[in-house]
């Protein structure tokens, strides 16, 4: 059996002023409760991470830090999106903690469900996947997209835990580690499980978003789905040069037929057949340009190896 570890919630918050109040209210009865029952370390705390904000979100996170002694955050020079910030934060919260867990801000995440993955902790598990359980509140459309994902980077050779976010439980073992991961193009949910390390899932109901809007809109998630794909997959560069293998076999069938059209003076007449190849072929060829395209600006990136992230401000004392 372990010690009472060292629990701190780190969780990312871009224009969350809306619901920050009931967050804090919620999590502090929620990490009460598991200090008065010894689970955790009375040192133990919930660290937000103001992603470059545009409202009053760090001031509000500030105002909590000033009340609320098992609150505290950190703040980033400028946005730089919810992978980076979440790294930010768990790269930070290693240094005085001994168990870590990254939840959302908006209360989707079953804040009940910590107490399970700490005793999965308890019992030698040093990553814990939240997983949703059902996705009966989404929209069909936002169903269908989100299990099609999933099942797509399966195929294409990624380790993803399926229905899972980033509602996770990792020790500060497993975040040693993965600080010697140093690719600038994140996609954490497919980075962890690379690790390794003994794990287990804890299952859970996603509720409804408590106010505000989603920061994740069509455009952003279908972004972030690309990145996935890109940065942990190289199976859509080999299916070009499937595709043009095939393309290449398809061309010599008709040459052969043509020749043979030739030879007995049947000459194909009209430009429907020519206009169709062209245009297919050159469609395809920008697509594949496109995506080989898609790669390189990934090596351009990640050559440059410029940081992640900036710290302009920390609520943290050198070691609380």
């Amino acid at each position: 059996m372990k010690n009472k570890p060292i629990l701190f919630i780190v969780i990312p918050c871009y224009n969350e002023e809306e619901v920050l109040e009931e967050t804090t209210k919620q999590l502090k009865k929620n990490l009460k409760d598991l200090i008065k029952t010894k689970k955790i370390s009375e040192k133990s705390k919930v660290m937000y991470v103001n992603d470059g904000s545009k409202d009053n979100t760090w001031n509000l996170i500030k105002k909590i830090n000033k009340q609320e002694e098992l609150f505290t955050g950190i703040t980033l020079s400028r946005n730089r999106g919810h992978q980076n910030a979440l790294l930010a934060g768990l790269m930070t919260a290693k240094n005085y903690a001994d168990i870590i867990i990254s939840m959302d801000a908006d209360l989707q995440d079953d804040i009940n469900a910590i107490s399970e993955m700490i005793d999965k902790y308890l019992d030698g598990c040093d990553i814990v996947y939240g997983v949703r359980s059902a996705r009966t509140k989404d929209t069909f459309f936002k169903k269908v997209t989100a299990e099609g994902f999933y099942k797509f980077m399966k195929f294409l050779g990624v380790d993803c835990i399926y229905n899972h976010a980033d509602y996770r439980l990792t020790s500060k073992k497993v975040l040693e580690e993965f600080e010697n991961f140093k690719e600038v193009n994140l996609f954490l949910r497919g980075m962890f499980p690379l690790i390794g390390f003994k794990s287990d899932i804890v299952y859970y109901e996603r509720n409804e978003r408590f106010a505000g809007e989603s920061k994740y809109p069509l455009k952003k998630m279908l972004n972030f789905a690309w990145d996935g794909i890109t940065s942990f997959s190289v199976k859509p560069l080999r299916f070009i040069c499937s595709i043009g293998c095939l393309i290449l076999f398809v061309s010599i069938l008709i040459m052969i037929y043509s020749i043979f059209r030739k030879m007995t003076g049947n000459v194909v007449t009209g430009w429907t057949f020519l206009s169709i190849s062209i245009w297919f072929i050159g469609g395809l060829q920008m697509i594949s340009i496109g995506i080989i395209g898609e790669y390189i600006g990934k090596i351009y990136s990640e050559t440059k190896a410029r940081p992640k992230y900036i710290i302009s401000e920390i609520l943290l004392k050198e070691k609380d």
